[in-house]
């Protein structure tokens, strides 16, 4: 699992990565700006209506709110961005590991959307509990890293292994093998965690998440051949 996370790692500084890179900064950062501005409009619309050091306090206080909360966005919003560059990625990563032709098939490009959709709601969802669960010391940051790392593990293992089986064989794999799956996704959860690096979460939860899936699949031809 380590050798698959730092040539993970390495895959995303190379040249084809590095377009996608760009593209996935683009939109990341695109839809985290697109959000900030919705609710800074929403806060303004409010603030009119109130006295002048009133109006100033709201918007300090939501304005730290907010950028707190971006950080609990991060998952929601990779997540859409790892649906719609999943393809291409993983396409990239099976050539380097087995060659040409061997290569899993694209989902639908609708699964592959509603994928990124249910990743995504799950995330804020999960992310959101864990916010409030910050409130408790001691417990807070366990409980959100754990939340994380099975919902990156689950979501992104299903996202790769959809190039190789239907949704039922997908999660039939992935409850075969939770335990792989769990710890792929603290590998990914911790990744997330650095800041600034979060930002490449998509690309790297999908270079190491193929190299997962691989292994098991090849793990599973093994036992049938032994």
């Amino acid at each position: 699992m380590i050798a698959a996370a730092l040539s993970a790692f390495k895959e995303i500084l190379t040249p084809p990565f590095r377009a996608v890179l760009l593209k996935s900064l683009i939109l990341t950062l695109g839809l985290l700006v697109a959000l900030w501005l919705g609710f800074e409009k929403l806060v303004g619309l409010y603030v009119e209506q109130s006295s002048s050091w009133l109006a100033s306090l709201i918007s300090i206080l939501t304005g730290l709110g907010f950028m707190i909360g971006l950080g609990f966005l991060i998952a929601p919003v990779s997540a859409m961005v790892a649906g719609f560059f999943l393809d291409e990625l993983a396409e990239r990563v099976e050539i380097d590991c087995r060659g040409e032709g061997h290569q899993g098939k694209a989902a639908p490009t609708g699964q592959v959307i509603w994928l990124a959709c249910r990743f995504a709601l799950m995330a804020l969802l999960v992310n959101l509990s864990a916010f409030l669960l910050f409130l408790i010391p001691g417990v807070n940051a366990l409980v959100f890293f754990l939340a994380n790392s099975y919902l990156l593990g689950r979501e992104y293992f299903e996202l790769a292994a959809s190039r190789y089986g239907s949704h039922t064989q997908v999660r039939h794999l992935r409850r075969q093998n939770s335990w792989s799956v769990f710890q792929s996704g603290m590998v990914i959860a911790a990744f997330m965690s650095v800041p600034l690096l979060n930002l490449l979460t998509p690309l790297f939860g999908t270079a190491f998440m193929v190299r997962v899936h691989l292994n098991i699949k090849q793990k599973e031809v093994q036992a049938l051949e032994s």
